[in-house]
């Protein structure tokens, strides 16, 4: 695998699922397969859990890390061609990540959507030109468009926590007071299209996701109506794909609340987390037992370990 940004990165999802949870029931399996290997994590915006447990997962496989930001522990990072660099950015992408390549066996990556231009943010140019420039496999810690480690997160946590065969799985809007991308709630939605849930999509008129991950879905824009009978509920925030970046909605009644869930089939609440308390979601449901956000997180060691490890199989 000489890249991770998507769930079609896996040459089969039901096997990485099945290593996924082998690696779950005893992470030290493969404790010396990265020795003498070095992992390099760059950060083009904040990170806690993606940091953490990629470092950890790493660190389960023998494996070195070089951790740096971008812009704080490095040079500024010009990310468009053919410019004239006069400007505040002193490092052009193309060496930065040649060089990072030259460091590192295997590079993984944070951007994050600016939200002013659609075109650009879903092209992916930012982890396309370190993909294309690093020369070697390169993990997404999430993209403009994608988190796809969180999202396989997601899939473990349904899959080691659900009742029922094929539960029913609703990834609802929630509000939030600044403008967030639609990277996680594409990726959860591309995600649970590959697995054995039934997926429903709940959200206000105007925050519609893009059509190449939603076609087919089904969209409920009664909130309600798609709690009821829920075995799982996503909550989530982001902003509006058509009309770009903007907040179209800050409807507090969208806020999943004790009685909302329930109307659920006794559901299991799930966030990527940080969360914004009593505005995603009331205390009562995050601190209460239909929580499982934190063996949620906790599962982001176990996907990005499973990533790594097969990234290091196909390697030479």
């Amino acid at each position: 695998m000489k890249r991770f940004t998507d769930v079609h990165s896996l040459h089969a999802l039901p096997d990485a699922l099945q290593e996924a949870l082998a690696l779950k029931a005893d992470p030290w399996a493969h404790a010396s397969f990265g020795a003498r290997k070095t992992l390099g994590l760059l950060f083009m915006n904040p990170s806690l859990r993606t940091r953490m447990s990629t470092q950890k997962a790493a660190a389960l496989l023998g494996m070195d890390v070089m951790v740096l930001n971008a812009g704080s522990d490095s040079w500024t990072l010009e990310t468009r061609d053919g410019v004239v660099m006069d400007g505040g950015a002193t490092e052009h992408i193309k060496e930065a990540a040649a060089v990072m390549g030259q460091y590192c066996d295997i590079l993984g990556v944070r951007t994050f959507a600016g939200l002013q231009d659609r075109d650009a943010d879903y092209r992916e140019d930012v982890m396309e030109s370190f993909i294309r420039y690093a020369g070697v496999p390169v993990i997404s810690l999430e993209s403009a468009t994608r988190h796809p480690l969180q999202s396989f997160a997601d899939l473990i946590t349904i899959e080691t926590t659900k009742k029922v065969a094929r539960p029913r799985v609703v990834l609802t809007w929630a509000p939030h007071p600044k403008a967030l991308p639609q990277a996680v709630a594409n990726s959860f939605v591309e995600w649970m299209r590959h697995a054995e849930v039934d997926l429903v999509v709940t959200h206000p008129h105007g925050y519609e996701l893009a059509p190449e991950f939603v076609d087919g879905v089904h969209v409920e824009y009664d909130q309600d109506a798609a709690l009821d009978g829920a075995d799982y509920v996503y909550a989530k925030n982001w902003s509006s794909y058509t009309s770009y970046g903007q907040i179209l909605s800050s409807d507090r009644s969208w806020t999943v609340t004790e009685e909302k869930m329930r109307r659920t089939n006794n559901a299991r609440f799930m966030h990527c987390l940080p969360v914004r308390r009593n505005m995603i979601v009331t205390d009562g449901v995050l601190d209460g037992p239909s929580s499982i956000v934190i063996e949620q997180a906790g599962n982001r060691v176990v996907s990005a370990q499973t990533v790594l490890l097969q990234m290091l199989k196909a390697m030479p």
